[in-house]
């Protein structure tokens, strides 16, 4: 395991346990609260171990519905993540670039499922990197302040072992993109945003790097940091974006460079509901 992840292992160390009634009375007591609590979790019991890391560090309430109560989301997710790991040929895909081909199609949301997912596997550590300069949103799901960032690392030369922040999640972390500046493009395109790309992609052989990039559209540097990437997930707003818009990203990032196309707000029809256990109208997230 890396330096950083041993460091960042704590993520949830404050969590003390609850004192023991007393000696006397523990078998008791411990069958009454076990009864109580099956009457009071039911079927939802296996919402507990995810809700622990999620509700109780001020996780985005939509990442935490993503996460423990949308099957159809999840899969998707899970799909994508072997997708990752275990390519039809060549080597898993270790850096990943989430990007959209327009504001407003939940390239963030579907980046920060992705790193959950990733560090929610058996052996994969995660750290994601928000590089939306101009509008950071990434720091926002998990809870966090945006404070010093991937600007302060890029412009002033803060160290990036300081930047790096614990999500609530143990192998999940995250570089918050910071202060938005006057000059996103300069610094994304800069020789040190390549440095530091580099050097987190080699110098831990656990960790996966996932981007949040700024939307094709409405940033230039989109297709230069698609080029240290080893693959690249495009989110499309279902019904939104359209089929002109997505043809020309590919081919400006490259065929070869795509790992998927994640569909997002994807309206279920009655089928798609059944097969999900969905006993309402929702929307998810649908990979191809």
């Amino acid at each position: 395991m890396g330096k950083v992840f041993k460091a960042l292992s704590k993520a949830g160390a404050d969590i003390r346990p609850v004192a023991g009634p007393p000696a006397e009375k523990n078998d008791q007591q411990a069958a009454d609260q076990q009864g109580n609590h099956q009457k009071k979790s039911g079927s939802k019991s296996h919402r507990t171990h995810s809700s622990s890391y999620a509700t109780g560090s001020g996780w985005d309430e939509r990442l935490v519905e993503a996460i423990d109560n949308s099957p159809g989301v999840a899969e998707s997710f899970r799909r994508l993540r072997a997708r990752m790991l275990h390519p039809v040929e060549g080597k898993p895909a270790r850096s990943i670039l989430v990007t959209s081909a327009a504001p407003g199609e939940g390239k963030s949301f579907v980046c920060a499922n992705l790193g959950v997912f990733m560090a929610r596997g058996v052996d994969q550590h995660a750290l994601l990197v928000d590089c939306d300069l101009r509008r950071p949103g990434l720091a926002h799901f998990f809870g966090l302040e945006h404070g010093i960032g991937l600007v302060d690392h890029l412009r002033d030369g803060t160290d990036l072992s300081g930047l790096i922040r614990k999500t609530g999640l143990d192998r999940l972390s995250l570089i918050p993109a910071g202060t938005p500046p006057e000059n996103p493009s300069e610094l994304l395109s800069s020789q040190g945003m390549s440095d530091l790309l580099q050097e987190v992609i080699n110098r831990y052989q656990d960790r996966f790097i996932i981007l949040d990039s700024p939307p094709a559209q409405a940033a230039s540097e989109t297709a230069v940091l698609a080029q240290h990437v080893d693959k690249v997930v495009l989110v499309v707003k279902w019904g939104s974006s359209g089929r002109e818009q997505v043809k020309k990203l590919v081919e400006q990032i490259g065929r070869e460079k795509i790992l998927g196309v994640v569909f997002n707000a994807f309206e279920m029809n009655i089928l798609d509901k059944r097969l999900q256990g969905e006993g309402y109208y929702k929307y998810y997230s649908a990979e191809y």
